[in-house]
């Protein structure tokens, strides 16, 4: 049987059997009401992220900022994102969790994490698309969320699935161990990464909610990431991201805005303070 025709039966097979997980998954996001499969146990996924977080700083190439100008706006914002979810439906982990915070100098790297358990770490390069604490909210509050959401569980448990799947397949069809890697990466496209961007997506809606509680003004968000897509004009294809495009996250934004300003308007204020500069 020919790779193609193998795809044609495997494929919808493996999506029949991923959306099944996701439909009779073993919780239900409070947010979204989205389903989802857990394989793995809250308290192993806290242990893989606490491993993760130590490994991150242990590498003899990451430099911990000290500079209080750099550290002191991150963590002032931590202390409201984190007190904002204590507060929110997810109040039960957020409690649970042992937060750190970490400032990385790496002012050519535009990124930063929260990993299951509460460690987040940012990094320098990131303040000039953040421009302020109200720009570190909006990503702070989307990072903490997949964190509270155990979208890498639910990763993790997609994976183990479809891999199982594709054995499964492989044995049924006696299919070379090339053609059953040609499988897995179209599957990879076809079945796994919408469900990346489902994860995004609610993150994206989630923390916007949980910043506004916080205190931070919530439109800024938007133009965070008008300015990350200035930034970043080669971004792939929104079928080949895990991340949605820059003008489907906006107008996402722009949907969920009114929501969000209600919380916005109920919450204390939070400071705004411009970010310091980097060289």
């Amino acid at each position: 049987m020919s790779f193609r025709k193998i795809m044609k039966c495997v494929v919808p097979a493996l999506t029949l059997l991923l959306v099944l997980l996701s439909v009779t998954g073993c919780t239900t996001n409070p947010y979204t009401n989205r389903s989802q499969f857990l394989l793995i146990p809250e308290s192993q996924e806290v242990q893989m992220g606490n491993r993760a977080y130590a490994q991150a700083l242990n590498d003899p190439k990451v430099v911990i900022s000290k500079n209080q100008a750099e550290v002191e706006p991150v963590q002032r914002v931590a202390e409201r994102i984190i007190a904002a979810a204590k507060q929110s439906k997810y109040a039960k982990r957020a409690e649970s969790f042992q937060w750190e915070v970490t400032v990385i100098k790496a002012d050519g790297t535009k990124n930063a994490w929260a990993l299951p358990g509460g460690k987040i770490a940012f990094y320098t390069g990131i303040f000039p698309e953040a421009k302020d604490e109200n720009g570190l909210a909006a990503i702070m509050g989307h990072e903490v969320v997949h964190a509270l959401a155990r979208h890498g569980a639910e990763r993790v448990s997609q994976h183990t699935a479809a891999d199982l799947g594709m054995r499964i397949a492989g044995a049924a069809f006696n299919m070379k161990p090339l053609t059953q890697t040609l499988a897995m990466q179209a599957l990879g496209i076809g079945v796994l990464l919408p469900f990346s961007r489902d994860h995004e997506s609610e993150a994206d809606y989630i923390g916007l909610l949980l910043a506004a509680d916080a205190g931070y003004d919530p439109r800024e968000a938007v133009l965070l990431w008008k300015r990350m897509a200035e930034s970043s004009k080669s971004s792939p294809p929104e079928f080949l991201s895990t991340h949605p495009a820059h003008e489907t996250r906006i107008e996402n934004l722009q949907k969920w805005m009114p929501e969000a300003m209600t919380r916005y308007e109920r919450a204390e204020k939070a400071p705004a303070s411009t970010l310091p500069s980097i060289e």
